[in-house]
Parts: C-alpha cells; structure tokens; sequence
C-alpha cells in the first residue's frame, strides 16, 4: 500500500489532522479519496474551498493555505485497527511537524484524533482553549467519515466556524 504524502508548508491557514488514511486514499495515493467520505463536500460547502475538490486535487489545498496530514501514516480499513503504541509515536512526530510549520489552526478532523493526540478525554468540537503546541490554535471537527452518524447540517456548522476562526 502506498503512504500518502503529507500537504504541507508554512504559513498555512488550516492543517487538517486525520486518523490515517484508509485503504481507498492507500490505493489512489490522495488524501479523503473514499466515496463515502465528506470531507471535500465540507470544504466546498463551508466556503473553504471554491469548489467541490476532487481527492486527486489534494494538492491544490496549498495554494488556498490548506495543508492535510494524518496522526498515523499506516492505512486501514479503519481506525479501530492501530495500535496505541502507533498514535504515541504518531503524536511525537505530529507535534514536531506542528511546531516546525506553525499553521494558524491544526484541525483535528475527529474528536478521537485530538483525544489521542492531547491526552485529554474531556473535550468538545470548536476551537479549545488550551493549545498543545504554542502559537498554533486547536480547533476539533467532527469526523467527515460516512461512518459518523452526526447530522451533516451539524458537521457543516463546524467546519463554517473553523473557516470565520481562521480569518
């Protein structure tokens, strides 16, 4: 299975933070490549994108300030098959990244992905009060998995509000 590159540079609006990837984004080598995602359905409609991206448009999320990349780099079917010891070093590498590049926002897309990498279990969507890395603001939005059961209209508010954050 392929890795997928990380999209990223500095001076980024937004770094959008997964799992890892799954075994579609594995086999096309893009980032939210599974039909069943909505994640580039959310970008468009939240007007963080002028239009719908394709996943093999991953890319061009640098040229709007965007950037993606993943608390773990192994794909699965799903999240539920890493191991504990892969989100602790999957952490270490990501709060390096995080410090080196400084994005106004790392957006953690999934709760879990932020539990796991902060630590902390009481936490909530929106922006938090109390960044892990120092200059670059946490922001938590919902999962755009086809496996999340939130209402879509309900995921489309965060991301909205992610977008008015990071102006």
């Amino acid at each position: 299975m392929n890795r997928i590159p990380d999209i990223i540079g500095h001076n980024l609006k937004i770094l959008f933070i997964g799992y890892n990837p799954g075994l579609k984004s594995a086999e096309t080598g893009h980032h939210y490549a599974s039909p069943s995602n909505r994640f580039w359905k959310l970008l468009f409609e939240s007007g963080i994108t002028p239009y719908r991206f394709k996943p093999e448009e991953d890319v061009k999320l640098l040229d709007l300030g965007y950037g993606s990349t993943n608390i773990v780099s192994r794909p699965t079917r799903g999240a539920a098959e890493l191991k504990s010891e892969e989100f602790r070093e999957g952490a270490v590498v990501l709060k390096e990244l995080l410090a080196k590049y400084k994005p106004v926002i790392a957006c953690y897309v999934g709760m879990g992905v932020y539990k796991r990498f902060s630590g902390r279990q009481r936490v909530g969507y929106g922006l938090q009060k109390d960044s892990i890395v120092e200059g670059v603001r946490d922001y938590v939005c919902p999962s755009p998995s086809g496996l999340n059961r939130m209402p879509y209209s309900t995921q489309l508010e965060y991301f909205r509000d992610m977008k008015s954050v990071s102006e």
